[in-house]
């Protein structure tokens, strides 16, 4: 078994000390990726809501793409909000990304994030 972490292109510098993936290959791969949030690769924090839950979808995506892998491979999401208003648009972007595809999903409502402007993040699991 090898495990890779990564700091793929298309997404922004991580903030602290982790990275965006860690990828264990052996008979399978499972990727696991870290909580994508409303930061555009340039390192700006996108405004509102929906744009921040559209561009975490958007680096969930760019981590995917960078292992080989789609949202065909997502078998986990954890999803963290700090305001149950969002839950709609979330619900709606998560179509958009997902389609028909419904992995298993945890939805939570949290009190803050890492940085007060963040008001959603998701994280992921992936095999390939």
């Amino acid at each position: 078994m090898t495990i890779t972490f990564s700091n793929p292109e298309g997404v922004h510098t991580p903030g602290s000390r982790y990275s965006h993936a860690a990828l264990v290959e052996g008979a399978t791969r499972r990727l696991v990726i870290s909580g994508q949030i409303g930061v555009a690769p340039d390192g700006t924090v996108v405004s509102g809501g929906e744009a921040q839950i559209a561009q975490a979808l958007a680096n969930l995506g760019a981590v995917l793409a960078a292992h080989g892998m789609g949202p065909a491979n997502i078998v986990k999401m954890g999803v963290f909000l700090t305001d149950r208003g969002l839950i709609t648009p979330w619900r709606m972007e998560r179509e958009k990304f997902l389609g028909t595809l419904a992995p298993a999903s945890t939805l939570l409502i949290v009190a803050g994030l890492a940085d007060p402007r963040f008001v959603f993040e998701v994280e992921a699991e992936a095999v390939g």
